[in-house]
């Protein structure tokens, strides 16, 4: 059962180095913003407007949170039991729809543009996250999670291996930036763009967290390492990076472990934030970009930091 802390600072954002303790203000606890969900996913923040948007996969629509009312309303039903979400550099939403196994892009007048559901002439698996390069170029990981059982798309054949896609939107051509990630899931440029983390939902026993170079005119990816090992209790999901190139992680699986959870440049986890169910996805906002938006298992929640998010659109 989720409590609010009443006191300051709260004792849910824990500090495992030294070098965490800048990004936590003290005088800032963990929000909740709604509950109501089955499988909270997908977090993007519009500044122009004021309000996020998140997935709700298995409820088969994304709802919208206004931050000057604090009120929340269903921005789509059906959603195609949408997973990631994230802006290009025009502004628009583009999203990875699980049902109908493709990328989309909401258009200023509300149509939808489908962006890619082939490659080579075989169809996605079931594009899961989603994150747009300085150069408009649209990348995105391709697990099957949304074909292996009805409750979050449907149950069907794969086609292609699951690789890392990058999308040329402007003319229209993908390439494989990687294939060597086994269900890759979340995925994040740093603040350079140099490298790009990609989540490995199919690494055994542990999920694992990789790191490539950005290379060939940044357009694929070369030198891939490990970045951690998440070990028995870690399950890391979606995350994104400050501006600093701090590594902020959705994280799980268990009562201590849940939350977020936090990585130097240098892979040493330096901070935690507590929940009380596992986080999926989050992404910074607000009106100066300085609130944590995090969408974990039934709930929304959200934290002042310390700190900015790097490349909100």
């Amino acid at each position: 059962m989720w409590t609010p802390s009443e006191t300051y600072p709260d004792p849910a954002v824990e500090i495992l180095d030294p070098r965490f303790a800048k990004y936590r203000v003290t005088l800032a606890a963990v929000e909740r913003l709604y509950h109501g969900c089955r499988w909270s996913e997908g977090p993007v923040w519009f500044g122009d407007g004021r309000y996020l948007l998140w997935s709700d996969i298995p409820n088969n629509r994304i709802l919208k949170w206004e931050e000057e009312t604090g009120v929340v309303s269903v921005f789509r039903k059906p959603a195609n039991n949408a997973n990631g979400h994230t802006r290009d550099r025009q502004g628009r939403l583009v999203a990875c729809e699980h049902d109908t196994r493709r990328i989309i892009r909401t258009e200023y007048d509300g149509s939808i543009t489908v962006l890619m559901d082939r490659f080579e002439g075989k169809r996605l698996n079931s594009p899961n996250d989603i994150v747009v390069k300085s150069d408009d170029s649209i990348w995105f990981t391709d697990p099957p999670f949304g074909i292996l059982a009805d409750y979050e798309g449907h149950v069907d054949q794969q086609e292609l291996p699951t690789n890392v896609y990058r999308l040329d939107p402007t003319t229209g051509q993908a390439n494989v930036a990687t294939g060597a990630v086994n269900r890759p899931n979340g995925l994040a440029f740093s603040p350079d763009e140099s490298r790009l983390y990609v989540v490995e939902s199919g690494a055994t026993p542990n999920r694992k967290i990789h790191v490539f170079d950005v290379t060939d005119g940044g357009t694929r990816l070369a030198n891939g390492r490990l970045f951690i090992d998440a070990g028995a209790d870690g399950a890391p999901d979606g995350f994104r990076c400050d501006v600093d190139g701090n590594l902020w992680a959705g994280w799980g699986m268990g009562k201590g472990h849940n939350g977020v959870r936090i990585f130097a440049p240098d892979a040493t986890p330096i901070g935690h934030i507590h929940l009380p169910e596992r986080c999926a996805n989050l992404c910074f906002g607000g009106v100066k970009r300085n609130r944590l938006f995090m969408a974990a298992s039934q709930s929304l929640y959200a934290l002042y930091v310390n700190t900015r998010g790097d490349k909100c659109w």
